[in-house]
């Protein structure tokens, strides 16, 4: 059921319509929407949205498809506080919040998914490592990278792990801002998509 605050069916939460924190991840809407894409969500997926920051992931997909159960993990007491607040916002039932610095804090997630969206961590390997083995066949796993290094060490986890049918998009994304008297198109910092299936 759509939300009093995005009374849509479609994802595009603009960024403003969620509290922010200073300092804290923010995935843009221009990002969210591909993200979103590459997860290939059915109605009742189950997805584990690891370093969930703001919350914007899990509250799209929540809209998206009512029926699915979404898992924000968040390992940071005042930033797990501002996903609660921002899930009130937008009045959703089907996040639930867990406070875990991950992979230590997986194994007491009672669902175990089927999608699997990894926003950072800071060991993204091990991490990576250890959310594919709760995945099942079939399983997908989306994962970002901001920098050359994490998308090296994504793109061996994938190799490691054998995950199948293995997509890389990168964003290039201009907003139109005013500066001053002028209109001028400003580039959001690009970032690296990363996806993949475990077929065996």
């Amino acid at each position: 059921m759509p939300s009093p605050l995005w009374p849509y069916i479609t994802p595009g939460i603009p960024d403003e319509l969620f509290e922010h924190l200073p300092g804290i991840p923010f995935s843009q809407r221009e990002l969210r929407l591909l993200l979103i894409s590459q997860l290939r969500l059915q109605a009742d997926s189950i997805l584990w949205d690891i370093g969930a920051g703001t919350g914007t992931i899990p509250i799209e997909v929540s809209l998206l498809c009512p029926q699915a159960r979404v898992i924000a993990i968040e390992r940071d007491e005042d930033v797990a506080n501002l996903i609660r607040r921002n899930c009130d916002r937008f009045a959703v039932k089907n996040v639930q919040v867990v406070e875990g610095s991950a992979p230590e804090c997986l194994d007491q997630i009672k669902s175990l998914p089927n999608r699997i969206c990894i926003e950072g961590g800071r060991d993204i390997q091990e991490i990576f490592q250890a959310a594919w083995q709760y995945l099942p066949i079939s399983g997908r796993v989306v994962a970002t990278a901001a920098n050359l290094e994490s998308l090296y060490t994504i793109s061996q986890s994938f190799s490691q792990l054998r995950a199948r049918n293995i997509e890389v998009v990168q964003s290039a994304v201009n907003r139109l801002e005013t500066r001053g008297y002028s209109q001028t198109f400003v580039a959001a910092d690009p970032i690296f998509i990363l996806s993949g299936e475990k077929l065996d």
